[in-house]
């Protein structure tokens, strides 16, 4: 697979975790920037406008707003490559950890559905490492999308209990 290509699903099943858990623990620890004041340029940039919800939890277009919003604050610490709030798909770019210069990570998170359903979310991470100089793809570790997938659902759960609705 090259690094432009759309992810096949086809990934071998043994690697690594430890790089990849430094990886969430960045992302977990935010720096200094304040998640609020993302919110508003980012859903500007990316068309979501909060009259285009539907109902209680859905964007126009048919995705859950509650796992598309938990799925853009989960992967915030990545750059994002592309965003499409009516159809459910998040792409980031290659992000390197700062403590490592010989591996990077991309991931594409699909929402699926309209109901907050874990079933509803697909997230594919992409992993390379830097070999003779060149980036080869290579598999992340076998619980990291497991692991990034929880995150989100988690993020998500948050998100429609903050707004008032019980998680059935």
């Amino acid at each position: 697979m090259t690094p432009r290509s759309q992810p096949t699903g086809s990934l071998p099943s043994v690697f690594r975790f430890a790089p990849f858990a430094a990886l969430l623990l960045l992302g977990a620890c935010g720096g200094s920037r304040d998640p609020s004041s993302l919110a508003a340029p980012r859903n500007h940039l990316m068309g979501v406008d909060r009259s285009a919800t539907g109902g209680d939890d859905q964007l126009q277009g048919g995705v859950n707003a509650y796992l598309w919003r938990g799925a853009l604050d989960t992967l915030s610490f990545m750059p994002f490559a592309s965003a499409d709030a009516v159809g459910g798909v998040i792409l980031t770019d290659w992000y390197q950890p700062p403590a490592s210069t010989d591996e990077r990570f991309k991931i594409a998170a699909y929402i699926l559905d309209r109901r907050l359903r874990s079933d509803a979310l697909r997230v594919s991470v992409f992993r390379q490492v830097r070999q003779g100089g060149e980036w080869v793809d290579t598999a992340p570790a076998n619980n990291t999308v497991s692991d990034i997938t929880t995150r989100i659902l988690s993020r998500a759960r948050q998100l429609r209990a903050d707004n008032g609705h019980s998680d059935n």
